[in-house]
């Protein structure tokens, strides 16, 4: 029984809802198992794990090409058509076969001719595959988060148990990679299940083949602009300085902070994307201002409230997460706390504003920019700092990104607005992390410490906010007690 076609709008604070639950637990996963995995494949099987998908998260960005970004637009623009998205679905994802089974055939070769990693390489080969078949840009794209939510949330939950179950010493670094990247392939196969409910039949012969060819390798030039900030980093730690432990304790502090920039910005910007799409196809210019200022002012409350919260836990939160041997990634989260601002002002202004506008080939340039230094600057600072060179890297090229974004969104976002959303958050922030430093230096276990930091510390700071006055916060206090 197919679906019945509604136009009901779609809620897009269900959809955050959906997609934070989804997120949460893509990452509550791994916060689960990190410190049992930490403890049993150590620093060095990290570094390695870490060095190996970086290397595979090339083919994967190829292999990707742009169609996530590209096609969540297309989709959004006709979301009211059915026939037309039913359509468009299926010329772009054959069109993006392509370039997919094209990575398919180069990655065959290269695991090949690499016999030192060659068991990781194959056991990784599971996410070439999933990103060749993920469709989630459909969905993204009609905003009925809630499908690709059930997907994956089961799959995850089944793969995050097998790893306590399957992954028992060192040498299981191997079935470590293979379970993680199983996962991401389940995910996005049992995303396939949902179509029948959404599309109306189309015939396949007559679908041109390479017609979005083209457009997707304007978003492909930033997404692979993009890859170096996200993985040529840990890639060239592992060429230059050839420790895995440095690449275990880069991934264990990025991980950190991953964790951070989820509940800051990445839920939010991805389900804004397509409504921010249909804002821009509709010409609704009043909105499109409204809900950018929005969600900047939720990425600072939030953005603040992380940096100032791991500034003042990060001391206990090592230890106690990660095990013994794991103390130089303390200072590495703290060098990177700056890259949660700086990377929330891009991802906001990305998604909101540069790709639903169809400007991705100007922001590209940006992106482009930004790598270029990153590049540079990893070259010139690993060899003398190690992971530590790789963090400054990133937040010169992230400052440089967010900067050309800013300066050159019609002043949709600007530094007068940044000051205007910090002042008080900075203050309340200060406090928090003065407070819970001192928490976690009291004679009490270290367990007990780090939950009390947790709890006093987002307490303190929003109530100091509301104290203040701080209109988010005043805002939603009075939705809910009203």
């Amino acid at each position: 029984m197919k679906r019945k076609q509604t136009n009901t709008q779609p809620d897009i604070k269900k959809n955050y809802i959906y997609r934070l639950i989804y997120e949460l637990t893509l990452l509550a996963g791994p916060l689960i198992t990190t410190p049992y995995i930490s403890r049993v494949l150590g620093a060095e099987g990290i570094g390695d794990f870490s060095f190996t998908y970086s290397v595979t998260s090339y083919f994967m960005f190829f292999a990707a090409l742009g169609i996530a970004s590209y096609a969540t637009r297309e989709i959004a623009g006709v979301r009211d058509d059915r026939p037309a998205y039913s359509r468009l679905f299926w010329e772009i994802k054959l069109s993006g076969m392509i370039p997919g089974l094209v990575c398919l055939v180069l990655w065959a070769v290269f695991v090949m001719l690499n016999p030192v990693y060659r068991l990781l390489y194959l056991a990784l080969t599971p996410y070439l595959l999933g990103t060749i078949l993920d469709i989630s840009w459909f969905y993204m794209g009609l905003e009925r988060i809630k499908c690709t939510v059930v997907s994956g949330v089961i799959v995850r939950i089944i793969g995050f148990t097998l790893m306590f179950i399957m992954v028992r010493s060192r040498e299981d670094v191997a079935v470590y990679c293979a379970i993680n990247a199983v996962i991401i392939l389940a995910a996005n196969l049992g995303m396939w299940l949902f179509l029948p409910g959404y599309l109306t039949r189309v015939s396949i012969k007559d679908v041109p083949v390479s017609r979005h060819l083209k457009e997707m390798m304007v978003y492909f030039i930033p997404n692979i602009a993009m890859s170096i900030y996200l993985v040529l980093d840990k890639t060239l730690i592992g060429v230059i300085t050839e420790d895995p432990y440095q690449n275990g304790y880069y991934e264990q502090a990025d991980r950190i902070i991953s964790v951070s920039k989820t509940f800051v910005f990445c839920v939010l910007g991805t389900v804004a994307t397509a409504r921010m799409s249909y804002l821009y196809a509709n010409d609704r210019r009043d909105e499109i201002r409204s809900a950018i200022s929005k969600s900047m002012d939720f990425i600072y409350f939030l953005g603040y409230g992380a940096v100032f919260g791991l500034l003042g836990v990060t001391h206990n939160l090592v230890p106690v997460f990660f095990g013994a041997g794991y103390e130089p990634v303390e200072e590495l989260i703290w060098l990177m706390l700056p890259l949660i601002l700086i990377v929330g002002i891009s991802n906001c202004l990305e998604s909101h504003y540069y790709v639903p506008a169809g400007k991705r080939a100007q922001s590209a340039g940006y992106i482009v920019a930004g790598a270029v230094l990153n590049f540079v600057m990893n070259i010139c600072l690993i060899p003398l700092f190690g992971a530590k060179g790789a963090v400054i890297a990133s937040i010169a090229a992230e400052l440089l990104v967010s900067i050309l974004f800013m300066i050159n969104s019609d002043r949709c976002f600007t530094f007068d607005m940044i000051r205007r959303m910090s002042v008080k958050r900075v203050i309340a922030g200060t406090v928090m992390a003065a407070a819970v430093r001192f928490v976690g230096y009291l004679p009490i276990n270290m367990v007990a410490a780090l939950f009390i930091q947790v709890l006093s510390g987002v307490a303190l700071y929003c109530l100091i906010l509301f104290a203040t006055g701080d209109e988010l916060v005043r805002g939603f206090v009075k939705r809910v007690s009203g």
